[in-house]
Formats: structure tokens, sequence, C-alpha cells
């Protein structure tokens, strides 16, 4: 049985097979004698993204009392669900981040605690609603993500992908009543210039 880490790009945790591409957490939210997530989702504020491997080191998923391994399709589904890049095994990712969010955000010299105080005002998992869009969808930035309906979409090269948890599939006519599923800080990050990494399967689709 696969265990609950799964995050898909609403925030919520799943138990299914896929792992995906970066690991990441939202504090201590497991019991290591089973296994099992708690019934809260975060026990704090800074929701991370980290790579799968550092200085060679791999760490024994939910198996002690330390910080809950989640797992991401890629980078646009942690984005999604809310968190940024970490400052201790992705430096230099979350050093671009963060310059990409004072330019985006038109503010200057922000810490992490502050870029997680307004991401967690912004994350649906955190009991908010999706965003209006701010723009037409095929001006997003490239890593945006909106939601219309049931499913999620990916925004790449001005066009909606529809994600799934092993990667992205071409879309069949226009999609209807979406609305903002990525926080709208993050968004601007991404407009700022900020390169985000996607699933290969997002680069395998062919142009209509």
């Amino acid at each position: 049985m696969p265990l609950q880490n799964r995050v898909l790009p609403t925030g919520e945790i799943l138990a299914i097979p896929a792992r995906g591409m970066f690991v990441g957490n939202r504090g201590i939210i497991h019991d290591p004698a089973t296994r099992t997530l708690l019934r809260r989702r975060w026990s704090t504020d800074a929701w991370i993204t980290c790579v799968l491997e550092f200085r060679d080191r791999r760490r024994k998923v939910m198996e002690r009392r330390s910080w809950t391994e989640l797992f991401f399709l890629d980078e646009a589904t942690s984005f999604a669900a809310g968190h940024r890049p970490c400052f201790y095994c992705r430096r230099e990712d979350a050093n671009r981040f963060r310059a990409a969010w004072e330019k985006g955000n038109r503010t200057g010299d922000v810490l992490a605690p502050e870029m997680d105080t307004v991401l967690h005002r912004e994350r649906l998992a955190s009991g908010k609603r999706l965003h209006p869009l701010p723009k037409s969808i095929e001006k997003l930035p490239d890593g945006s993500m909106v939601q219309a309906g049931a499913e999620t979409y990916l925004i790449a090269q001005g066009r909606p992908l529809l994600w799934s948890p092993s990667g992205y599939r071409a879309v069949k006519g226009a999609i209807g009543d979406a609305k903002l599923l990525t926080p709208p800080s993050t968004v601007r990050a991404l407009a700022a210039g900020y390169r985000v990494v996607l699933h290969p399967s997002a680069s395998l689709i062919p142009s209509p």
C-alpha cells in the first residue's frame, strides 16, 4: 500500500503509487509508529519544496519524528499547492525565486518567513478560496495552474494541459469557468522571470 504522501495541486495529500520529481514538507504531520498522517495537514507556515537527493543522503520516508516527506509531480504542482523552494537544499533556486518574488510583488529584501505569511493567506489547502484570473489563460506565465470544476490545468506556452498524477495530457477544446489555483504572489514571481521545473510530459505534447 502506498503511503499518504502525494500532494495534489489543490494541496490535498493522497495515497497513490506515483512519487514525482520533488519532495517537500509542511513540518511534522505524521505518526512514525504507523507511518500515517495526523489530522492536521501542516504544523508550520513554511511549506517548502526540496530535491529528492541531497549530498548523497536519502531519508527513510515517514519513519522518524522529523519533517513529513511529501512528494510532487513537479515544481509547478508544488507551487500550486502553496509551497516554495527550500533555502537549504535548493539555495540557488530559492534565491532566484526570492528575486523574482521581489520584482513581481514590488517589494525588496523579503525574508522567507514573510513570503510564507503571504503564501499561507493564498493557499487553497489552508482554507482559502480559489482566486480570480488576473488575466486571460493564454497570458498567464508558464507554470501557473488553474482549476475548472474538478480538473486542474497547467498553463504552458499559453495553453492549458490537463494535470494527472503521472503527467500532463492535451486538452480538447476550451476550458470554461477557470479560476487561479497557484497563489497570486507566486504567479507574479513566475511572470517576473522565475523558470519553473515542469514534468517532462509537458514538453512532449505537440502544439495543436
